[in-house]
């Protein structure tokens, strides 16, 4: 009884972390311990550690710990290469120690041997064309190919130099700190591949989270046919009811299934389970992504709209201050028109809710195909073709 509570509590203790990990920044746990506990998990931890370097190694420790991090999130650096590499192959070779025995079984082919094999190579071949390839890097040479293929809106980009190139910086572009570089339909920095996503291989990266969603799907079903036949193949279901008594239903039957099934297949279901969660964060990366790709947007353009959008409508409510100030001096000074009922001012809304919408006009949006086709064939390519004819 006393483990059976101590896991409830080990349970209730990792929701609290991962909530307040995931939402802390909410203002509706602005004052609360949830707050508290994201503020220690994202800086506090950290700058304890800090302090805790410089008193036992002094200033020597604390700078050693920072070039550490700025060599790993303010660097081009292989070491989320080294992991995904590891995770897959550790992962497919768990999968084929633990389950390539049961193949051929009774709903799976030995065929899923070599099918999954050739699914993994997919993956970690399109990894390695996003990695390693050129996302479309600005520079004097081709920066005119890019001003030609994407023009400025004049809301969220005009006309400048980039500080670091010395170059004009196209619309779309921005200058990565990280690779030290601008680049072309910039979308973001992906540490995973230690690259830039940009005009010219965000068509790969949206492939790879495809391919990986599938395949990450495909592993959670193979598993799960493996431990079907097994089920199957071994009359798991007749001994619990002819020889236990067991009744023949789903709620009774269930618990007993998966006591048998975590004694004897622990391994394949702890994949499953992982399998099934990087799915799901995987799709809806996806489906973010894919999202951007329709309204021809990108992760830094969702940003920069943002803080537009939030300016304008902070100037709109300046506006919508000093027009209502004015009207009330005027009514003062006995100016303008006669006072109104206090039941019609009572009524009546505020001047500050009357304000401008704000619209966002995204120029580059033309229509879900012709972005999609931007994504296939970018812009700045088509453009180089076109010039490469005139000449």
């Amino acid at each position: 009884m006393a483990v059976q509570w101590v896991l409830v509590g080990h349970g209730l203790l990792t929701l609290l972390v991962v909530i307040s990990f995931l939402c802390g920044q909410w203002p509706i746990f602005q004052g609360t311990i949830i707050e508290r506990i994201h503020h220690f998990i994202t800086f506090g931890a950290y700058d304890y550690f800090l302090r805790f370097a410089v008193v036992i190694c002094g200033s020597k420790g604390r700078n050693a710990i920072l070039s550490v991090e700025n060599y790993c999130c303010d660097r081009p650096n292989p070491i989320l290469q080294i992991i995904y590499l590891a995770i897959i192959g550790v992962t497919y070779f768990l999968i084929v120690k633990s389950s390539f025995s049961y193949i051929p079984g009774y709903y799976l082919s030995g065929v899923h041997r070599y099918t999954s094999f050739l699914a993994v190579g997919v993956g970690v071949l399109l990894f390695l064309l996003t990695s390693f390839s050129d996302p479309g890097t600005v520079k004097a040479e081709n920066v005119s190919e890019y001003l030609s293929a994407y023009p400025y809106d004049n809301i969220i980009f005009t006309e400048k130099e980039c500080s670091t190139c010395k170059i004009l910086r196209p619309a779309r572009s921005k200058h990565c700190r990280i690779c030290d570089r601008c680049v072309a339909r910039f979308d973001h920095h992906c540490g995973w591949m230690n690259n830039c996503i940009g005009e010219k291989n965000i068509r790969y990266f949206m492939a790879f989270l495809l391919w990986h969603f599938f395949l990450c799907i495909y592993g959670t079903i193979t598993l799960g046919l493996v431990l079907a036949g097994e089920l199957k193949e071994r009359q798991v279901i007749s001994i619990l009811t002819v020889y236990y008594g067991v009744e023949n239903s789903f709620y009774s039957l269930s618990p007993h299934v998966v006591q048998w099934l975590l004694s004897s297949h622990n391994t394949q279901i702890l994949l499953m389970v992982f399998l099934a969660i990087v799915s799901l964060l995987l799709v809806g990366f996806f489906g973010y992504h894919t999202h951007l790709c329709l309204t021809n947007m990108t992760t830094n353009e969702t940003f920069k709209w943002q803080d537009y959008i939030s300016w304008k409508m902070k100037l709109n409510e300046a506006k919508a201050s000093s027009a209502a100030l004015k009207a009330s001096i005027h009514a003062m000074n006995g100016e303008g028109k006669p006072p109104e009922s206090k039941w019609r001012m009572f009524f009546r809304r505020s001047s500050l809710k009357n304000k401008e919408v704000v619209v966002k006009d995204n120029i580059y949006d033309r229509g879900a195909f012709r972005n999609l086709l931007e994504i296939m064939c970018p812009l700045s390519g088509r453009r180089s073709s076109l010039y490469r004819k005139l000449k």
